[in-house]
């Protein structure tokens, strides 16, 4: 944690890291990440933009829809998909005086936000608590996908249920299937998560 509020944009900048980056078609950002390195996710979001890569974020925590709403707003823009729970999405709603609750409006009000580059689309995700669907807004539509049910024995431990659906998604993605494949791989791997303590998996995944 200390490491990650001591990173500057001149480490990225350095030649052997700025490869890796120059490397990478796809970017995913923690939105967690505004309070410490803005000038690195303007760095990755412009190079994003500008070579016709993909570019991601999460809205991360309420605090971070109210409190850097500022420099949201800065690199929204640049966002190709966008990930919330639905707690983040109600907050940055009201933060921008929308008046609604209705998570499937928010997340169509979301990806319709400007792009800084039209060559991609924006496509929220947004998670839902319990028993509720995944909300997908892209083109201008809703889905909504079901989450897979588990009885209250089975669940141990929701910390990182969130993380591990979008490493689910991202998983698929960059393998470039359908949004569909995207979901299910999350909700794999936060249906997973939450059935063992702390952030660990089984040593072989039965994904497929």
């Amino acid at each position: 944690m200390l490491a990650a509020n001591c990173y500057k944009s001149e480490h990225l900048k350095r030649p052997e890291n700025w490869a890796l980056v120059d490397k990478a078609k796809y970017y995913y950002i923690a939105g967690f990440f505004l309070t410490v390195s803005p000038d690195s996710i303007q760095l990755v979001s412009e190079h994003a933009a500008t070579h016709d890569k993909i570019f991601m974020m999460n809205l991360s925590a309420s605090f971070i829809c109210e409190f850097y709403k500022d420099a949201q707003e800065k690199f929204l823009p640049y966002v190709d998909y966008l990930f919330g729970n639905e707690v983040e999405a109600k907050t940055f709603s009201k933060v921008h005086g929308w008046e609604t609750e209705n998570v499937e409006e928010i997340a169509l009000r979301l990806s319709r936000w400007p792009k800084a580059s039209g060559t991609h689309k924006r496509i929220v995700v947004i998670l839902t608590q319990g028993v509720d669907p995944i909300v997908v807004a892209e083109d201008g539509k809703v889905k909504t996908f079901p989450v897979v049910l588990l009885s209250k024995d089975k669940i141990v431990d929701t910390n990182g249920a969130g993380v591990a659906f979008v490493g689910g998604f991202l998983s698929q993605l960059v393998q470039e299937k359908s949004i569909e494949d995207c979901v299910r791989a999350g909700c794999y791997a936060a249906k997973v998560i939450i059935q063992r303590p702390g952030c660990t998996y089984p040593e072989k995944p039965d994904f497929n």
